[in-house]
């Protein structure tokens, strides 16, 4: 599905294989602890992340370093993917660094205003640190209450995008935009909309993958990892692994067979089927208290840290209303309505969601040549849904034959709760898939999550300017 490099070699290198490979006793342990610390991510042996020599992405992994003054660990986690990470880097240079309707220190203050909402202290220091090399009083990073009323007033929208996109408004865009000394032109807001999606999604990713800030030494930094779900699984669960991998790959080719013989249901059926979907519960256990070791530097950007996503079902509450997709689209609304207030970042947005949603080198675990669109599709279609987005015309019956039940338990997570990710629920989901196939759901996750608010929040700004 997604390997870079050279995918189809049925084994790979030892790093690559996955059950069993290193079973080597306590000393290839510490090897392995050591090896997998001093890597930028906290859950892929550093092994299996591309350096800035290394050939297939460096071109990429250099205009990240031109562009932010230095290659982080996102964006060397993200060239696992080379092709994306371009496509991701021009996005993210065109928000922070070009002409457009906010000055950049205000840029930097909306990334950590987003990045607080999900506690993803990597991009708060990063864009602190950013901030104060524009220009930023370093006073506003105090809290947000020491910021300027016309910053504050991004809250609301900002906890609603982050936590319940469903619920903004026309009424919310109305606000901002009322005339008087802290109004936001329509220009500067879908701006700041744009930056909100983009860094709670990036906060999906900085989790989801476990990235580990710059400059950490050897520690773990407290994250409990069993060596055992990191260098492979027990001999007894290897052939579980592989046979998880072979029905997958029957059910994909059943499915396609189905729709070439356009076997299909009705659409009443298929409104069942989403409805079950969207109001499965008990699969993320929830809890709704703010963690009290919370940092101080997060602590002060949040107004109402106790409002999140809200699991609806498991409180016997009725889901969101339903966003009929076919009603609101991105290529025939969203798209053009950023394009006409903030031109250019409507076409790289576009480009990024598009390289995203086809990215394939039709391979699978050890399988190549494989057709993989039913498994992307049935992957974007689910984070949608979990944000209240229906496809009319997509049969939900096949989120639950190609999505097991750990990798939903993944994917809700890191979309709604991505601090709550854990190395457990990383290795416990495609146990025999390679770490570039488990980066490249998390890229899916999200531009699925940044198109989901963005055509929440784009639908509010349509109502009020009709």
């Amino acid at each position: 599905m997604l390997v870079a490099g050279s995918p189809c070699s049925p084994a790979g290198p030892e790093e690559h294989r996955g059950c069993g490979a290193r079973r080597g006793g306590q000393e290839r342990g510490i090897e392995a602890a050591r090896e997998l610390a001093r890597g930028p991510s906290a859950f892929i042996p550093v092994g299996e992340i591309p350096q800035e020599g290394g050939e297939s992405s460096l071109h990429q992994l250099l205009e990240a370093f031109v562009s932010a003054g230095r290659v982080d660990h996102v964006a060397m986690v993200m060239g696992l993917h080379p092709q994306y990470l371009s496509s991701f880097w021009k996005t993210q240079y065109l928000l922070l660094r070009m002409d457009g309707p906010l000055p950049y220190h205000k840029r930097h203050y909306i990334a950590i205003m987003a990045a607080a909402r999900h506690r993803c202290s990597y991009l708060v220091g990063l864009h602190m640190r950013e901030f104060l090399q524009v220009g930023g009083s370093p006073a506003w990073l105090q809290g947000l209450h020491c910021a300027p009323q016309k910053l504050r007033n991004l809250n609301e929208i900002n906890k609603l995008l982050a936590h319940r996109p469903w619920l903004v408004t026309k009424e919310h865009i109305e606000a901002l935009l009322r005339p008087g000394q802290d109004s936001w032109s329509l220009a500067e807001l879908v701006q700041a909309l744009v930056l909100l999606t983009h860094y709670h999604s990036l906060a999906s990713f900085v989790f989801g993958c476990g990235i580990r800030p710059e400059g950490e030494g050897f520690a773990l930094q407290g994250v409990n990892v069993p060596w055992g779900a990191l260098w492979g699984c027990p001999w007894e669960s290897q052939i579980d692994a592989m046979q998880e991998v072979e029905v997958l790959m029957e059910r994909m080719k059943l499915l396609q067979e189905n729709q070439l013989e356009e076997e299909g249901v009705t659409q009443e059926e298929m409104a069942t089927r989403f409805e079950l979907e969207k109001t499965e519960s008990l699969l993320v256990p929830s809890s709704d208290i703010l963690d009290p070791s919370l940092q101080s530097n997060i602590r002060c950007f949040l107004e109402d840290p106790e409002f999140g996503y809200k699991d609806f079902t498991r409180r016997g509450e009725q889901a969101p209303p339903t966003f009929r997709a076919q009603d609101y689209t991105w290529e025939d609304h969203g798209y053009s309505l950023i394009n006409r207030l903030y031109p250019d970042v409507g076409q790289l947005l576009d480009e990024k969601f598009q390289v995203v949603y086809n990215l394939t080198y039709n391979t699978i675990a050890m399988h190549c040549g494989v057709d993989t669109s039913v498994l992307r599709r049935a992957i974007w279609n689910y984070v949608h849904c979990v944000f209240g987005i229906r496809y009319d015309d997509y049969d939900y019956g096949e989120v639950n034959q190609l999505l097991e039940r750990n990798l939903k338990v993944y994917i809700k997570t890191v979309a709604c709760y991505p601090e709550r990710t854990t190395k457990q629920i990383y290795a416990q989901f495609w146990r025999h898939f390679k770490h570039s196939e488990k980066v490249h759901i998390n890229l899916l996750l999200l531009e699925a999550r940044m198109q989901a608010a963005l055509l929440y929040a784009l639908r509010a700004v349509t109502r009020y300017m009709t």
